[in-house]
């Protein structure tokens, strides 16, 4: 099997099997004294926590907190970052000064950073990790958006478009968005890797998810109080967390050579 079909399986796995933990009789909370810092056993695989609980249960419901939050952000960001970058190139003028200006600031500081801050405002949670992704995600793919738009809005069909009449929602939703679909597709791959990463450092520093929830980042925050005498808390999820990752930027590159838009990306980073 190559390398692609390695990761797409173990992308279709995380997916589903984030899925299918929620209808799981998980026990991510219950505690057994007489296991704490248990290693791997047959009836815990990856042994047990701090608290006895089992570490398992708790990679399975911390793979559905970064796959939702993932999928979430990248759809709010892609959404919102094509329409306004698109709007910008197409329209012109004020507004895309203004739009620009805009993505400007917010590449002025590292998006983590401005995450972290805003998280950090808002409280710890779930819903204001997505909120906070959300707003420095979108940056990303209007910049792209508006790069690729600028390039195909004068193509003949377009103006033929614009000449027979049709209204400017239709020009920008039926013949311009399409035709930037490819690279913002491909974008969105590697923004679902980022966002996993993003998610996973928000919960270590404690404005993700609260206990007594799961998340990766928070299950290897609390396992670094005990790497010598019960490493699995860290590796269980650190691998998973590094696999995960792994397999969805080895797909965006197979993908991006699929599609042939390398050079439209890196001319949209310009």
């Amino acid at each position: 099997m190559s390398r692609y079909g390695l990761s797409v399986w173990i992308i279709i796995i995380w997916i589903l099997g984030s899925f299918v933990s929620q209808l799981l009789p998980l026990n991510i909370s219950q505690v057994e004294l007489e296991a704490i810092l248990q290693g791997p056993t047959l009836e815990h695989w990856f042994g047990n926590d701090d608290l006895g609980r089992p570490v398992f249960d708790r990679l399975l419901s911390g793979s559905y907190t970064s796959c939702i939050v993932a999928l979430t952000v990248i759809c709010i960001s892609v959404i919102t970052g094509t329409v306004i970058g698109t709007l910008s190139a197409y329209l012109g003028g004020l507004f895309d000064q203004v739009v620009v200006r805009v993505i400007d600031i917010f590449l002025a500081f590292p998006g983590i950073l401005l995450a972290i801050a805003l998280a950090g405002i808002m409280g710890p949670g779930i819903d204001n990790v997505v909120i906070a992704l959300s707003v420095v995600g979108w940056v990303g793919f209007a910049r792209l958006a508006r790069a690729q738009t600028l390039s195909v809005k004068h193509r003949d069909h377009v103006q033929a478009a614009l000449v027979l009449g049709s209204r400017q929602r239709k020009i920008i939703f039926v013949h311009l968005i399409p035709l930037i679909s490819a690279p913002i597709l491909v974008e969105a791959t590697f923004g679902v890797a980022s966002v996993v990463i993003a998610e996973a450092g928000l919960s270590f520093l404690g404005l993700g998810v609260q206990a007594p929830d799961a998340s990766w980042g928070s299950m290897i925050r609390d396992g670094t109080r005990y790497m010598l005498v019960a490493p699995h808390l860290v590796l269980a999820p650190g691998v998973a967390l590094m696999v995960v990752v792994l397999a969805v930027n080895l797909a965006g590159d197979r993908l991006r050579d699929q599609l042939d838009v390398k050079a439209n990306i890196k001319e949209g980073e310009t």
